[in-house]
């Protein structure tokens, strides 16, 4: 059977989110990470620009395998094998800090992911069994900056944070948190404590501080427009290999 999407502006642009040539700068950097070829065995049946097109496809509608593989004119196991592949060559590349750092503002929160491998996630707030995952964001650009290994969403943010390894790129750089990264050495919230109200100052940099921090909510919303952040049915690695391809097709998509 025939596939049904190709590699072309109008499946491109409505089933992925980017431009074509956006999407276009997405296929060279797969390429230029080895994913033209297998290496060994058959030749793909799809060229790479449709592999990487399925990819997308799938971080952004969530179908399962089987509903894929007729559009792609495939089998359900090489789309399985497919976004095995390529899923880890569409990663995010972290932001490196340079010598302006000192003016740069990032934020740091975490967002819940809904999962169905039990080794990843584990019952959390939201009633769901879900991961937990530590996101930077430019306050500035709205760009993800790195993106931490997913742990169990019971794992308290401040706890997620000192263990995610991600303070690494954020030397001489300043970072907000929200107030359940307390002691971690990120700038929070002033908080309220018995008998002392908040003073009138304190009370407009929280302010501020909130204002400025909604923009990583914002950004969170954005990438969960791929509904693999909704529902993950992939094991092991394939929710840190979602989240790190989801994150740069969320940069390709507001860069000019």
């Amino acid at each position: 059977m025939a596939g049904v999407l190709r590699a072309e502006r109008m499946w491109v642009e409505t089933f992925t989110g980017l431009r074509v040539d956006q999407f276009g700068r997405l296929l060279r950097a797969v390429r230029e990470r080895g994913g033209e070829g297998c290496g060994w065995g058959r030749p793909w049946r799809l060229p790479l620009a449709e592999r990487v097109l399925l990819v997308a496809v799938y971080y952004r509608t969530n179908l399962t395998m089987r509903q894929l593989a007729p559009l792609f004119g495939v089998s359900p196991a090489t789309v399985c094998r497919v976004i095995q592949r390529l899923g880890p060559l569409l990663a995010l590349e972290p932001v490196r800090t340079s010598q302006d750092a000192v003016e740069r503002l990032w934020i740091v929160d975490g967002t819940l992911v809904p999962v169905r491998d039990r080794k990843v996630g584990a019952s959390s707030r939201n009633y769901r069994f879900s991961a937990n995952v530590q996101v930077i964001v430019d306050a500035e650009t709205r760009l993800v900056v790195a993106a931490a290994r997913p742990v169990p969403g019971n794992t308290a943010d401040a706890k997620a944070w000192r263990d995610s390894g991600l303070a690494a790129h954020c030397e001489g750089v300043t970072v907000l948190g929200d107030g359940a990264y307390i002691n971690t050495g990120l700038i929070v919230p002033h908080r309220k404590r018995p008998g002392r109200p908040l003073l009138r100052g304190e009370e407009e940099d929280n302010a501020q501080h909130r204002k400025v921090r909604a923009r990583v909510e914002h950004t969170f919303s954005r990438m969960k427009s791929y509904k693999i952040l909704r529902d993950c049915r992939q094991r092991g690695d394939g929710l840190h290999h979602a989240v790190q391809a989801v994150a740069r097709m969320h940069n390709l998509a507001l860069t000019p």
